[in-house]
């Protein structure tokens, strides 16, 4: 079991920041999921808690013990990696073993550890063969046996599913789950540019960009209330839809008169100061449904993805705005080149103004 706590952290290599100010509470039991674009520092924080890399500002405490200098080996945390790393010569057991015969623990013990690691993860058949005979899905499970029979405080995992193909990354995102559920008091921090991996596992979600949080929340709360229009655009696929407009009616219903020459109703609240306040109106593609009355947007389909259960619809660019999107349940192959009008449901209809959602001033 184990807390940690980030305050005012930060990363430095000479005089450039590459993260700053990241205060951060994770609680025992909690699933942490860092997600953000490439560059924006998610792997290099996970390091910095594991003590790959030093900590050039600010404090790192588990249960309230400062870390900052104490030694990777110390910190009672235990890492997967991207790369399984496993000794080819080795047999599976022994490749879960090696670390605890490091540490001098009694054979008793090592085999106690390794046979209860095998049975959470479903490795106990496959103990006496060597990594070349395993899939990679199996191999990524040897990895984290490795991790579990030390039995650490910390679990980290530094997009472990990212080597695997489609169906395995499905396959082995659910055995993490499961891991989970068989591991409740374990506390877990795990990255990917993943965010299906991260809307599935998560206990809550960080969203980095920029060298700092833009934002945490459960998967639900980033989704359905992000706090600004990165957060909007980065959780979700495909991405929600912007469009530029001015406040024209406030009150417990917003009504903004959108660029495009529609109309969007939100059931963000504004007050009559807000009136001729420049926005950005966020739709999700997912709850946009086409209409014949008052519609946001109105243009003509360019393509159309049929998924099965879905059809994606995207219209031509107007100008320099941006390409809508539309999600609509079904197949709808037939819209390819027609004019269809858009409406969203005002509940779901957001608002964003200097980057910034009304919901959170």
């Amino acid at each position: 079991m184990a807390d940690l706590k980030l305050v005012d952290v930060e990363k430095a290599y000479g005089e450039v920041k590459v993260l700053k100010n990241i205060n951060l509470d994770i609680k025992t039991g909690e699933l942490i999921v860092f997600v953000g674009p490439s560059g924006c520092g998610k792997s290099t924080l996970l390091r910095m808690i594991a003590g790959l890399e030093r900590i050039t500002g600010g404090d790192f405490t588990i249960d309230g013990v400062r870390m900052n200098e104490v030694p990777p080996a110390q910190r009672g945390i235990a890492m997967v990696f991207q790369s399984y790393a496993l000794y080819p010569h080795m047999t599976v057991r022994d490749n879960m073993a090696f670390a605890l015969k490091l540490a001098k623990k009694s054979a008793a013990e090592i085999a106690a550890a390794v046979d209860k690691a095998a049975r959470i993860l479903q490795l106990t058949p496959y103990l006496d063969r060597l990594p070349k005979a395993l899939s990679g899905g199996q191999r990524q499970r040897v990895a984290i046996g490795r991790a579990i029979v030390r039995d650490p405080k910390v679990y980290l995992f530094d997009e472990p599913l990212s080597n695997l193909d489609a169906a395995l990354r499905v396959a082995t995102r659910i055995e993490i789950a499961q891991l989970k559920e068989q591991m409740p008091n374990s506390t877990m921090i795990y990255v990917t540019h993943d965010q299906v991996e991260a809307m599935t596992l998560a206990s809550r979600i960080v969203v980095l960009a920029g060298g700092g949080i833009s934002q945490v929340g459960t998967p639900l709360e980033l989704y359905e209330r992000p706090e600004n229009e990165f957060v909007a655009q980065f959780i979700g696929s495909p991405s929600m839809n912007l469009m530029p407009g001015e406040v024209v009616a406030t009150g417990a219903e917003t009504v903004v008169s959108l660029a495009n020459g529609g109309m969007a109703r939100s059931a963000v609240p504004t007050q009559a100061s807000d009136l001729g306040l420049k926005v950005n109106v966020g739709i999700r593609p997912e709850d946009l449904v086409t209409t014949t009355g008052e519609a946001a947007f109105t243009g003509e389909v360019e393509i159309t993805e049929a998924l099965g259960e879905v059809t994606l619809l995207y219209f031509k660019r107007q100008g320099d705005a941006a390409q809508v999107v539309a999600k609509l349940p079904g197949i709808h192959a037939e819209l390819r080149h027609k004019t269809v009008a858009l409406a969203g449901d005002p509940r779901k209809v957001h608002l964003f103004a200097n980057g910034k959602s009304l919901l959170y001033r």
